[in-house]
């Protein structure tokens, strides 16, 4: 299979929406639909930090989707990408699509000059960390929130 990484654009909505809410259910996360919208028009906002890529399979069914965004640090000049959402249909595991949208995003990354590409999961995503532990390097720190 022939995976196709690209720009999201605004008729993609119709396919983006279905991986967006798979991608939740797998977090068991629900977000009430004006998030949804807002992020949405971020993507499409070129004056907005946040970025969408799709990977389309061969026939051109969008099959994965990876959005990120840069921010500015204290510990370095250059900006910091950080890969907020990653997420792959079931059908399309194994496939090469989401190695395919990390590298594009290391890309876009590099393009830019920031110094890294960090993400997070969760300690139980088994089949997620099996691609991340080839691609990336896991790090010791330990998240806090309120």
């Amino acid at each position: 299979m022939t995976i196709t990484v690209r720009q999201l654009v605004a008729t993609d909505r119709g396919a983006w929406m279905p991986l967006w809410q798979e991608y939740l259910a797998f977090y068991k996360t629900d977000l009430a639909p004006e998030i949804t919208d807002v992020t949405w028009t971020r993507f499409l906002d070129p004056a907005e930090g946040m970025h969408c890529l799709v990977a389309e399979n061969d026939v051109g069914e969008m099959i994965g989707i990876v959005h990120y965004l840069y921010h500015r640090v204290t510990w370095a000049v250059a900006d910091r990408c950080y890969l907020e959402d990653l997420f792959v249909a079931e059908a399309a595991r194994g496939t090469g699509a989401g190695r395919a949208l990390i590298e594009a995003v290391y890309a876009a990354a590099d393009a830019r000059g920031a110094d890294q590409v960090y993400w997070m999961t969760q300690d139980s995503n088994a089949d997620g960390r099996r691609l991340y532990d080839r691609v990336g390097r896991v790090t010791p720190f330990i998240k806090y929130q309120r």
